[in-house]
């Protein structure tokens, strides 16, 4: 691990008036969640059609037995905690050192270590909302009546089908979430992109609209991205090891 780097990258922080962390897959493979394009990823067992939001449309009950399957296959097998990673992100933001985390996740992991300013850019599992009169609802106890039979699963404030809140092919990002990830970049002193690609947009622009805006742009990542030559520091390393490592630089 260089040593130097990331006590530079500490100082920055320790220094800046505005500090953002942008998440990608690669903080909740860590915790054992499959990604969707790598080796061993959702698209070697899915079809990203069944993704579609017009594949919703056109067969909610169809969509809700994927979906049960999915949990099944992933998340209840995995049964996912936290992993050192999320835990040091929510230490800095406990400390004062980190004003939000923007995360390309859907998995709740964040919020579960103890970071309280999260915005999902692209929704979450925790919770399903109505297509009709827009009425959320916690998402286990709607899987439940939907294992138990009822597909799809429909509001009872209307009737109306409900939908999981994570964000399909074919939607758009959250306008409230996009905004706020937005605001954000353009104030942070340093950006921190980890376990990102930083290829899928529009979630992707963030860490470019952070630097356009003279902010430090550090990104840790397994595999180079498409920003990494012109990052302020980039590095190669496991999020699980490096982002404990800063904490410990920062808070020391």
């Amino acid at each position: 691990m260089d040593d130097e780097r990331l006590d530079a990258v500490a100082r920055e922080i320790r220094d800046a008036e505005t500090v953002v962390a942008f998440s990608g897959a690669g903080v909740s493979t860590a915790s054992g969640i499959p990604d969707f394009r790598g080796p061993d990823g959702l698209w070697n067992r899915y079809d990203p059609e069944d993704f579609h939001v017009r594949r919703f449309r056109a067969d909610p009950a169809g969509f809700w037995e994927q979906q049960l399957e999915l949990y099944e296959d992933v998340f209840r097998a995995v049964d996912p905690d936290p992993n050192p990673a999320h835990v040091a992100l929510a230490d800095l933001e406990s400390a004062g050192h980190l004003d939000g985390v923007l995360t390309q996740n859907v998995d709740g992991l964040h919020q579960a270590a103890g970071s309280e300013e999260v915005i999902e850019l692209h929704g979450t599992t925790e919770r399903v909302t109505c297509r009709d009169c827009r009425q959320r609802y916690e998402t286990d106890p709607v899987r439940d009546r939907a294992a138990d039979g009822e597909l799809p699963p429909r509001c009872a404030e209307c009737g109306g089908l409900l939908k999981p809140d994570t964000v399909l092919f074919g939607e758009q990002l959250p306008e409230h979430a996009l905004l706020r990830s937005h605001a954000l970049a353009q104030r942070a002193d340093v950006f921190l992109a980890v376990g990102s690609s930083l290829t899928v947009e529009p979630a992707a622009s963030l860490p470019e609209e952070a630097q356009s805006r003279g902010g430090t742009l550090v990104i840790a990542n397994h595999d180079p991205t498409p920003l990494s030559d012109g990052a302020a520091f980039d590095f190669r390393a496991d999020v699980t090891e490096i982002l404990p490592a800063l904490r410990d630089r920062v808070l020391d």
